[in-house]
This record gives structure tokens, sequence and C-alpha cells, in this order.
């Protein structure tokens, strides 16, 4: 019964389309395997969650009910490490962004300070910290 309950209460929070709990996750559209996926991470009240790639293949619709998920985790306190190909994502989600390059941090920014075109210099090493050299 318990299980049910936090079931029911995690698809009714995250909006999960499913014609019911009894569905394989498989069975469902990529962002609803995504949503199910947090969900279930959610349910183990862990304070930390590592997001990778959390919208990759989903669609536009998807992808802004997840981030509209990961700011409110993160304004009710939990820390968000988001790794993501989508540098777009990062700067609209991020608080700050850690940029690395061959192993090496190069630099670490503000999220709402940075443009697409800063990061991507520091991605391919075109331009360095002072602060994080020899690291």
């Amino acid at each position: 019964n318990k299980e049910l309950k936090l079931a029911q209460q995690e698809v009714a929070e995250l909006d999960i389309k499913t014609p019911s709990l009894k569905q394989l996750v498989r069975n469902l559209s990529g962002g609803n395997q995504q949503k199910v996926s947090l969900a279930k991470w959610l349910a183990t009240g862990s304070e930390i969650l590592l997001l990778i790639e959390p919208t990759q293949g989903i669609d536009v619709g998807v992808k802004f009910e997840i981030y509209k998920l990961i700011h409110k985790l993160s304004s009710q306190g939990n820390t968000i490490i988001l790794v993501s190909s989508e540098i777009s994502e990062i700067i609209g989600l991020a608080h700050s962004i850690i940029v690395l390059f061959n192993g090496q941090i190069q630099a670490v920014l503000a999220g709402d300070q940075s443009n697409e075109e800063e990061v991507l210099q520091y991605i391919f090493g075109q331009k360095k910290e002072e602060s994080h050299e020899g690291k």
C-alpha cells in the first residue's frame, strides 16, 4: 500500500502519462521514462542528484517540464549536478558551470552570467581561466 501511494503521488506530481501504474516503463514515451527515473530517485529522499543528459531524446514540451522540476528541486535545497551536451540547457539551469578540457578545469563560470560562445571557447581549449592553470 505504501509503494502504491508513493507511485500515485509521483505520477501526479511529475505528470507522468501512463494508462496505469502496472504499465511497463519501457512502453512509455521517452519523456515519461525520464520522469519515472527521476521519480524513483526522488522517492529515495536523496538531496543530491546527478543528472546526466536528463532531456536527451525527449520532446520540447517534456523538456520544459523537466527544467521546471530541476528548478523546483534546486529551490527546495537539493543539490543538482547536471551533465549535458546542450550548452543552452546548462546555461539556463546552472548556478555554476565547471568547464573541463582534456580532464583539466578550464573555467568556473556563473550560469546566469555566461553565454554559449564563451562556454564553447573554454570547451575547445581556446580560452583558459588563469586561476585554474596547473590543476
